[in-house]
Formats: structure tokens, C-alpha cells, sequence
């Protein structure tokens, strides 16, 4: 998998978040977005995920050298951030359900394993709702790094984590991101730690 930006930038009304952005991620490559907070990091993270649309420049992925439509990208990759909400009137179960319908499973993980690898085996039948911001957490790194995807993308990962919950997010990546391509989007180091090579937003204001 291959994303390449090509000058993008991406504003809101008039004012410009970050322009001329030219980078390639590649297979394998751990990368991150680092900046202060309302640098643009996530705005990044978003326009790289499909999930908002830049303004100037061209965005475009591809697999073995044969380009994937833009509109499809979603299909290649799993996102976990603090924006994106949980259907708090599921369980557990069913939002662990839900979440199989539109990505498979890591080969061997199955969707009560998901539960226990972030010690919520007790809480299967428990409203989402009920869950504190710190299991959510827990819930949607679990559902994105468990999901058989190529390109991996966490915006502040360990949001309302604690320390044992910091080192579980640790855990899962060093367990179960493999060859795949990482980006993180944080300013705090024990987030991506694991990333050699960073972009600094700043640098395209």
C-alpha cells in the first residue's frame, strides 16, 4: 500500500490549516504527524483517511502500483480517534458485531478474544453508554488494530487512557501491527514512539 500526497493542502473558510504537503507513505513504514495541539494534526489524519477532502493537491493510494479510487480507500484501512463516537445503545458484543460486518478480523483473533485482550471479557452484555471514556478507548483500539487491514490510522491513541491502559496500546502495537503501515497523529511521545520517521505540520503553514 502506497498513499502519496502531492502539494495538498486543506483549509477552512479562509484560513489555511496546512498547504503544499508533498510525502509518500509506504508498506511498512511507522509514521507520525506531530505538532502542538490545533496545529492541524488531525485535519491531517482525516484528509489522509478520506475522511475530509483537501482543498489543493492530489491525495491517491494504491496497491502494488495499480491506483485504488479514492472513494475506496476506506475498505484498506482502520481508524481509531477521539472524534469518532461509539454506538453507546450497543453492548459490547453488539458493537463488536456491528464492526465485523464491514471489516474481517485479523487471521486467529476472534470477536470475544477482542474483549479479553483489553480486560472488557466481563463487560460483553454491558451498554456501551455505561463504559467510562477510558474503556471506549480500549474499544476502539481494539476494533481498529484487530482489524485485517493494510494501513492502520490512530489520531492521540492513548486519549483517557491510564498508565496500565498506555501500556496496553503499547502492547498491541508492538503484537499485532506487523508489516502493516502505521500513522499517528499525537504529541506525546509514548504514543509514537515506535515511528522513525515524523512529519512536523508546522512546517507547512
Amino acid at each position: 500500500m502506497t498513499i502519496s500526497l502531492n502539494q495538498a493542502g486543506k483549509r477552512f473558510n479562509y484560513d489555511w490549516i496546512f498547504r503544499r504537503i508533498s510525502f509518500t507513505f509506504r508498506d511498512s513504514g511507522r509514521y507520525a504527524i506531530l505538532g502542538p495541539n490545533g496545529s492541524g494534526k488531525s485535519t491531517l489524519l482525516q484528509v489522509i483517511s478520506g475522511h475530509l477532502h483537501h482543498n489543493e493537491g492530489t491525495v491517491t493510494y494504491s496497491i502494488a502500483e495499480k491506483p485504488i479510487e479514492n472513494d475506496a480507500f476506506f475498505r484498506y484501512c482502520a481508524i481509531a480517534a477521539p472524534y469518532l463516537e461509539l454506538i453507546e445503545e450497543f453492548t459490547l458484543a453488539e458493537i463488536i458485531q456491528f464492526h465485523v460486518q464491514f471489516k474481517t478480523l485479523l487471521p486467529g483473533i476472534t470477536e470475544k478474544e477482542i474483549a479479553g485482550m483489553v480486560g472488557l471479557e466481563k463487560s460483553m452484555d454491558k451498554q456501551l453508554r455505561y463504559f467510562s471514556s477510558g474503556m471506549k478507548q480500549r474499544i476502539k483500539l481494539a476494533l481498529a488494530i484487530f482489524s485485517d487491514v493494510p494501513v492502520l490510522l490512530l489520531d492521540e491513541p492513548c486519549t483517557n487512557l491510564d498508565v496500565a491502559g498506555v501500556q496496553l496500546y503499547q502492547h498491541l502495537i508492538e503484537q499485532y501491527c506487523g508489516q502493516r503501515m502505521l500513522i499517528v497523529s499525537s504529541n506525546d511521545e509514548q504514543e509514537y514512539y515506535m515511528c522513525p520517521e515524523r512529519i512536523q505540520i508546522v512546517d507547512y503553514k
